[in-house]
């Protein structure tokens, strides 16, 4: 299993879209992943996996799978990667889930997508982030067209980063984003979602205590990639992070390292007290 977004649904149980692949391909199987659906009655799980999200449609395949609901009540799923940056929505998280379309951005006829984070802005108006670090505008729908809003907004100095995800919470804009060969992510924060995004530094890395049971028992992982976000009352209260083991060339299929989805606990309005009190604090530019 990889990717992983949870949403709440009316019934009280949370729905987590993912993508999956035959563990007997090893982590490189990942080019053939599919979309599914899970339920659990608990936030943390476990999940139920309840099957592909699209299975008449290219066999279910999708990839970078997030989700999220609509200022029209209705549900999307958005996948990219190794397809066009494409949308499903449903009435239900049940599904069934048909293609509203493909996500187009103005001046850019052949653009593709690539780990795509979006999110509805307080305003209504959707908002994406992607692999290379910039930010897609739209005030006509979640299909767009969007406008580009300037060059990367990563940190210099930092390789290979990828797997944004973007959320909004304690009047911030917020982006972690992971470095994929250095194995720590970042966190960036904006007060409008497209300027001046400061570094607020390492948001985690998988050598560090970062995942630690209420006994005391820190579970430790290789990698921790494609983050995404749960949210409560305005605040984030879980994250999830697909997860391995081991480097991924060397999980080959059968050895028991197959990655997993990661749902773990987090007090997010801490996090946007204490980022209050320290932007109270900034000394003004």
């Amino acid at each position: 299993y990889w990717d992983g977004q949870i949403i709440k649904g009316p019934d009280g149980k949370f729905h987590m879209f993912a993508s999956r692949w035959d563990e007997a391909a090893g982590h490189n199987g990942w080019f053939g992943s599919v979309a599914v659906h899970a339920v659990s009655d608990k936030l943390t799980g476990p999940y139920e996996d309840k099957g592909l999200c699209w299975p008449n449609d290219q066999g279910g395949k999708g990839h970078n799978v997030t989700a999220l609901t609509m200022p029209d009540g209705r549900y999307a799923i958005i996948i990219s990667e190794t397809r066009d940056c494409t949308v499903y929505v449903s009435k239900s998280l049940d599904g069934p889930w048909e293609t509203l379309g493909k996500i187009t951005v103005e001046g850019e006829p052949k653009w593709h997508g690539s780990n795509v984070s979006i999110m509805v802005r307080p305003d209504g108006n959707f908002e994406f982030t992607q692999r290379e670090g910039r930010i897609y505008f739209s005030d006509k729908g979640i299909l767009g067209p969007y406008k580009v809003q300037g060059q990367s907004v990563y940190p210099r100095g930092i390789p290979n980063l990828e797997d944004p995800c973007i959320w909004y919470s304690g009047r911030l804009y917020h982006i972690t984003v992971n470095s994929w060969s250095t194995r720590k992510a970042y966190h960036l924060t904006s007060t409008d979602g497209i300027h001046d995004w400061v570094n607020r530094g390492v948001a985690y890395d998988p050598r560090e205590a970062v995942i630690r049971y209420p006994d005391g028992t820190v579970n430790r992982w290789n990698k921790l990639e494609r983050p995404s976000v749960y949210m409560e009352k305005g605040h984030v209260v879980a994250i999830t992070l697909a997860a391995i083991d081991v480097e991924k060339d060397q999980e080959k299929g059968h050895d028991g390292h197959g990655s997993k989805v990661l749902v773990i606990p987090f007090d997010g309005a801490a996090l946007d007290r204490d980022l209050k009190k320290t932007t109270a604090d900034a000394p003004e530019q």
